[in-house]
C-alpha cells in the first residue's frame, strides 16, 4: 500500500531519529558509559519504535476501513490488520 506523502515523511523522520539514537548507544558502549545511561537510552529507542509502530498501525487501519467501504472483498485486509494488532512484540 503506498503511503500518503505526509505519512511517509513522518515515518522517515521517526526512523531517522531512531537510527540516530541507536548510533548514540553504539558510541556510549564504545566509550564505556554507565550501564544505567545505556539502558535509559535503549528504553527511549523502544518507546520511539513503539510510537512509530502505533502511528503506522493507525494509518493502516484508516486505509483498511476506507478500502472496506469501497470493496466487497475486504475481509483479507481487515484480517491482516487484526493479526498485526495482536502480534506479540517479543
Amino acid at each position: 500500500m503506498p503511503f500518503a506523502e505526509n505519512v511517509q515523511q513522518q515515518m522517515l523522520s521517526r526512523l531517522r531519529r531512531i537510527e540516530g539514537q541507536a548510533r548514540g548507544v553504539q558510541r556510549m558502549i564504545e566509550d564505556e558509559r554507565d550501564c544505567a545511561e545505556i539502558i535509559s537510552q535503549l528504553a527511549s529507542i523502544r518507546g520511539a519504535v513503539y510510537s512509530a509502530s502505533v502511528f503506522l498501525l493507525k494509518h493502516y487501519a484508516k486505509e483498511c476501513s476506507a478500502q472496506a467501504a469501497s470493496r466487497p472483498d475486504t475481509e483479507k485486509p481487515l484480517e491482516d490488520l487484526i493479526e498485526l494488532m495482536l502480534r506479540s512484540p517479543h
